[in-house]
């Protein structure tokens, strides 16, 4: 994927978890970097999700999960897009044990940034993956 402008990216908190510390952080951190941000608050459902990123016609999704409920968030969210031909590359952060990280990847999560990570490390394989084209 290239794009053509500015990155668009949607961050967005699946679910009830209400911890958006880390989303914001990112959010931020893409900003600075030259970004268009979407924040969605929290407490959006797939649906939500997956509408915001056809209508704000963004180049990647971000999601961040807390509650554990990653793997059916996640599984539940690429199977909605194949469906929709809705081909974005999604991101992962949060609470992720390292185990899920290959299920994830198989699902068609594209990366797993687990907590602690660097924002900058973010920030960068964003850049890459959406201007460079992994």
């Amino acid at each position: 994927m290239k794009s053509k402008g500015r990155i668009r990216i949607l961050i967005a908190k699946p679910g009830l978890d209400t911890h958006d510390r880390g989303a914001k952080m990112i959010a931020r951190a893409c900003k600075d970097a030259g970004m268009e941000v979407i924040y969605l608050k929290p407490k959006h459902t797939v649906d939500n999700i997956i509408s915001a990123a056809i209508e704000e016609d963004v180049d990647i999704i971000g999601l961040s999960i807390l509650s554990g409920t990653h793997m059916e968030m996640c599984s539940g969210m690429v199977d909605k897009m194949k469906k929709q031909n809705l081909n974005l590359p999604i991101i992962l952060g949060g609470i992720i044990p390292k185990s899920d990280i290959p299920l994830l990847k198989r699902l068609g999560i594209k990366e797993v940034f687990r907590s602690g990570v660097h924002t900058n490390t973010v920030v960068r394989w964003i850049e890459d993956e959406v201007k460079g084209g992994r």
